[in-house]
């Protein structure tokens, strides 16, 4: 039974977690799977589910016809599963996911921001202009969803902190976030801290979690099943329901590439805001639960080229996942 204190979550999944499986990483040039099977192999895993929610490639529905997209819609009408458009970087976005959202009857839009990994800004020299750049397009987009009774959800995407986030989200209507419950730790704020400060704007949540393997620069985040990690979702769940009555969550296993969180090169902290001891400290305690040994070869298939494992790996990581969100009672 769900927790009372929680949002209703309508439990469903996004694709990022199983790329190989769907065709989206691979090998060589174009990094693409050939052998993937694309939309038709997402809507399988999501029938299988019982997903409630979808968050839609949109590369994918760029492909479909009008009437295409009209039966997409009765499909997903049929699963009882709301949609949501997940787009690519909101910087090289030309608006085709407005006519995605509005044929499927989708209000939510997700975007990325930029592809700054491992909060790793201060190696990106146009560092300050990226920002500058995000903000303008966000001020734009904002109006566009208005107009078109949409919301836009900007991701954690392990490139901007809390704060930033909902400086973005105030500067017009139209903006919340898309909440990564897995991308605290790469700008070095605990799950707490970050939601805390995120949860009156987040309108759409995308479930992540992280085995952690401390290093001598930081910290390694590795893939691992939803909920055997170092985010505690039961609190996070409480935080956001003094917000939310309802909110669409999605499972999104990390990537098959571990993230290198290097906060202990001094250089790693240009760009940022001073940070206090205390929140620091509470970072770093954070990342302790279910750590693991840094003796512990924790590499996914892909790191390890053994391709032939990687889509019994995603797949059995999403049903495990799924199972263990449920259990805990969403």
């Amino acid at each position: 039974m769900t927790n009372s204190s929680w949002p209703l979550f309508k439990l469903g999944l996004n694709p990022y977690g199983m790329t190989y499986y769907l065709g989206l990483q691979g090998r060589g040039t174009p990094r693409q799977n050939p052998k993937g099977t694309g939309l038709e192999g997402f809507l399988a895993i999501a029938e299988e589910l019982g997903a409630h929610s979808l968050e839609l490639f949109d590369p994918w529905l760029q492909e479909l016809s009008d009437g295409q997209l009209s039966e997409l819609k009765e499909r997903l009408n049929r699963l009882s599963t709301t949609p949501v458009i997940s787009g690519g970087y909101i910087l090289e976005e030309t608006g085709h996911v407005f006519r995605s959202a509005q044929l499927l009857e989708a209000k939510t839009i997700r975007f990325a921001l930029t592809n700054v990994l491992c909060g790793g800004r201060a190696f990106r020299t146009d560092w300050d202009e990226l920002r500058q750049n995000v903000r303008k397009k966000i001020l734009g987009f904002g109006k566009t969803a208005v107009d078109a009774g949409l919301m836009i959800a900007i991701e954690n995407h392990q490139d901007f902190t809390s704060t930033e986030l909902v400086e973005f989200c105030e500067m017009t209507d139209g903006v919340g976030i898309t909440y990564d419950t897995g991308n605290s730790f790469p700008v070095a704020e605990s799950p707490i801290q970050f939601t805390k400060t995120v949860a009156p704007h987040v309108r759409h949540v995308q479930l992540k979690d992280y085995r952690v393997q401390h290093t001598s620069e930081g910290f390694k985040l590795m893939r691992c099943t939803i909920g055997t990690g170092a985010v505690p979702f039961d609190e996070i769940f409480s935080e956001l329901g003094k917000y939310h009555d309802e909110l669409n969550a999605v499972l999104e296993p990390g990537a098959l590439e571990a993230r290198h969180v290097r906060l202990f090169i001094a250089d790693w902290w240009r760009g940022y805001a001073p940070k206090t001891a205390a929140e620091l400290a509470e970072c770093l305690l954070a990342t302790q639960k279910n750590k693991l040994s840094e003796h512990i070869d924790f590499r996914t298939p892909w790191e390890k080229e053994e391709d032939a494992q990687l889509v019994d790996y995603e797949l059995t990581m999403y049903r495990e996942s799924f199972a263990n969100m449920k259990q805990l009672g969403m």
